[in-house]
């Protein structure tokens, strides 16, 4: 059920008022139908006893300038047949009678003051009664009337209203002919209540278009913000009081959290600069000391210091680069740091590769790339980089023969400054922040970062897979 839901909120809040006017509509249209129904069936059943109590009280037959029977009774006109005297009842065997018109039928009568033994009312097409058949055709030879005419009229409904009377044997026949109530009635109710409904559903689509419209700007506002973080493109407020103030409270969240980043950039800045230059002091002074293996120990201490503390800048300016996007061969860019590696003797592998261009800061991406397979050589001995197209996204994956990383430890491993060496010994791996930069730059591309565990055939760990994927946008 849920797959045929309309996802954006104003699809939902149509759905749900288009289904609710729809149901007031036809509740609405069926008690209309009904009225007017009952209202057409005492036109005709008024029109019978008309002619019956003309009939039975010897009033002259109606002349030419009088009124069609049946007029003074707000009904259908009559179609007239003559009124038949026969000895047995009207229904045919097999025929259903209309109980509820036959109890109208009684009271009218009973209004009149003409007292009847017995009511019978069935209701037939002028062609399944042969007497109302004859007289029609016969009428209709006379006037001319063409086939196609003749052969619609015999489709039309027929009233056949049969009475006893106290005190005699006979029945009285009379018919009334006029379209079925259904065809006069119901088509033109239910085209009046589609238009209304059609009118119902534009104007509330209208009024929630109003209201959605800024709601899906904001919302395509949030997620620019969350990649960009740039204030230049603040919404101006628009729609119903209620999302003005929501869209200018969220223009002054964005303000807010952009003056916390500058602060913070400012204060990181700050300190690497701070901390820089006395580490350079340090590198001079080193140079005094006498025992080489000291002294390279020492240079050691402050190169992990150094790359520690670019790391930490790195980290905090991803969210805000300064450089724009490039359109950029990725598959030229992925080949160009392999073969980094393979200058410098390390083990890397270059898979298949499929070539795209994508809108890239290829500084911070290779930035990423290098951090991705220099864990992979670090843990895993060896790596092997692949890219290829999937499901609209260009997908970098990196694998190692590495021992893999526990499946609880795999999410903790990308947060900063977290290492699969907890001995925190620098000959195995830096202050953790290597992984984190590059799901920060992944994350800023609009892609993502996963790691997986690969596994052999028999079900034991074979190494980690990092997949870098990027949209192709």
């Amino acid at each position: 059920m849920k797959a045929f839901l309309p996802r954006s909120l104003m699809g939902q809040m149509l759905l749900a008022v288009a289904a609710a006017l729809l149901l007031v509509q036809a509740l609405s249209a069926f008690l209309i139908y009904s009225a007017q129904r009952d209202s057409y069936e005492n036109g005709m059943l008024n029109a019978a006893a008309f002619r019956l109590v003309v009939e039975t009280r010897g009033r002259r037959p109606p002349e030419p300038h009088d009124k069609p029977e049946g007029a003074p009774f707000g009904g259908p006109p009559p179609r007239g047949f003559p009124l038949e005297h026969r000895p047995s009842s009207p229904v045919k065997p097999g025929e259903t009678r209309d109980g509820r018109a036959e109890a109208r039928f009684s009271d009218i009568l009973a209004n009149q003051s003409l007292d009847a033994d017995q009511v019978v009312i069935v209701h037939r097409t002028l062609s399944e009664d042969p007497d109302a058949r004859d007289h029609f055709l016969d009428h209709a030879q006379r006037r001319g009337f063409d086939r196609q005419t003749m052969d619609e009229a015999l489709s039309n409904h027929l009233l056949v209203v049969g009475v006893r009377l106290k005190g005699s044997d006979e029945w009285l026949v009379t018919r009334v002919r006029s379209p079925r109530a259904m065809n006069i009635l119901l088509f033109p109710l239910i085209l009046q209540t589609l238009v209304i409904y059609a009118v119902l559903v534009g104007a509330v689509a209208l009024i929630l278009r109003r209201m959605s419209r800024p709601l899906a700007a904001l919302t395509t506002r949030v997620e620019e913000f969350a990649i960009t973080r740039d204030l230049a493109g603040q919404l101006s407020p628009s729609g119903p009081d209620d999302v003005r103030r929501l869209i200018l409270a969220h223009n002054a969240m964005e303000t807010r959290i952009a003056d916390l980043l500058d602060e913070k950039d400012v204060m990181l800045g700050a300190i690497g600069h701070d901390l820089k230059t006395p580490l350079a002091a340090l590198r001079v002074r080193i140079e005094s000391v006498e025992d080489d293996t000291e002294r390279a120990r020492m240079a050691s201490t402050i190169e992990d210091i150094v790359r520690t503390l670019d790391d930490i800048l790195s980290l905090a300016r991803v969210g805000r680069p300064s450089d724009p996007l490039e359109r950029t061969e990725l598959s030229a860019l992925v080949v160009s740091v392999v073969e980094e590696y393979e200058d410098m003797g390390e083990p890397v592998e270059l898979g298949e590769t499929s070539r795209m261009a994508l809108e890239l800061r290829s500084t911070w991406l290779r930035r990423a790339l290098r951090n991705l397979i220099g864990n992979a050589l670090r843990y895993g001995e060896r790596a092997r980089v692949s890219l290829s197209r999937a499901e609209g996204s260009a997908v970098i994956v990196i694998d190692d023969d590495g021992p893999g990383i526990p499946e609880g430890a795999i999410e903790a491993m990308m947060n900063p400054f977290t290492r699969g060496d907890p001995s925190r010994n620098s000959s195995t791996g830096g202050a953790g922040l290597g992984l984190a930069l590059a799901r920060a730059i992944a994350d800023q591309h609009g892609g993502s970062l996963v790691l997986s565990n690969r596994h052999a055939p028999d079900g034991a760990v074979a190494g980690l897979r990092a997949t870098l994927a990027i949209p192709l946008i």
